[in-house]
């Protein structure tokens, strides 16, 4: 009888200690999802044992539309949330509730062995559309200008318009990558590249950082927003966080979190 009440008391324990157990589910981009979420959580655990998280990081639109849909308990996001997502919010009862949760520099990279070390806006406006599609055009050695961008659910793909194409359409022989990696991995191997990442990935093995009208992304130029493609990043929740979202929210936002944030590369909005 000991013996069977002891097995007893444990199953109750245990269960009792599964039914604890949280689950925060996370969905959205990959410039947050890819690196830093992934490292923030791995802190939340190690301060809240028996927490659990499922990350997806598959673009910004994604995530808000996780948390459209129910399925998240936080979407992140590089952008804002559109006029269209904003609707389709409303009409399901839900309010996309944006918190900025690190500033980010979107940098325009060539491989190593590109020659050009500086662009002008107005330049790099023409090599994303397509007007310019030979470096000897802008400066550097003759070839087929080779654009790499990420795909149309992220986040960054939208920014990049507004930010530096005027909002012009990509220039038509484009490739559009699933992420940060994947841009860094083929820009690296091809010398007549050109792409765009987070400032988590500029010191990635054969990159070079371009210098847009003489300045390049770093923590002063972001901070003081003088670098032109900066912007913030951002978690979203349906209405004010609450719960285990708050919860998180409330970590990455604090000092802890927001040192992991400058650890991997972005800028503390501290």
């Amino acid at each position: 009888m000991i013996r069977s009440f002891s097995f007893a008391s444990l199953a109750l324990v245990v269960g009792v200690t599964a039914a604890q157990a949280e689950k925060i589910v996370i969905k959205g981009s990959d410039t947050l999802g890819a690196k830093l979420v992934p490292q923030l959580a791995e802190a939340y655990k190690a301060a809240n044992p028996g927490t659990e998280f499922s990350i997806a990081a598959e673009g910004s639109t994604t995530g808000l539309a996780a948390i459209i849909d129910g399925n998240a308990d936080i979407g992140m996001s590089s952008r804002r949330a559109k006029p269209t997502e904003q609707s389709a919010a409303g009409a399901k009862s839900v309010m996309l509730m944006p918190t900025i949760v690190a500033y980010d520099g979107i940098a325009v990279v060539v491989n190593e062995k590109n020659p050009i070390k500086a662009l002008t806006k107005a330049q790099v406006e023409k090599l994303f559309t397509g007007d310019v599609n030979d470096w000897s055009a802008v400066g550097g050695s003759p070839g087929k200008v080779s654009i790499y961008t990420r795909n149309t659910s992220s986040g960054t793909y939208s920014d990049w318009k507004e930010l530096a194409m005027s909002k012009r359409d990509y220039a038509g022989g484009s490739q559009k990558l699933a992420g940060n990696e994947q841009i860094v991995a083929e820009v690296s191997k091809n010398p007549n590249a050109i792409g765009y990442v987070g400032l988590a990935y500029i010191k990635s093995p054969g990159l070079k950082v371009v210098a847009i009208d003489g300045l390049v992304p770093n923590k002063a130029t972001i901070q003081g927003k003088t670098y032109p493609y900066s912007r913030p990043t951002f978690y979203f929740t349906n209405g004010e966080p609450a719960g285990k979202a708050k919860a998180f929210v409330d970590f990455t936002l604090s000092a802890k979190g927001q040192a992991i944030a400058e650890q991997v590369g972005f800028v503390s909005i501290k």
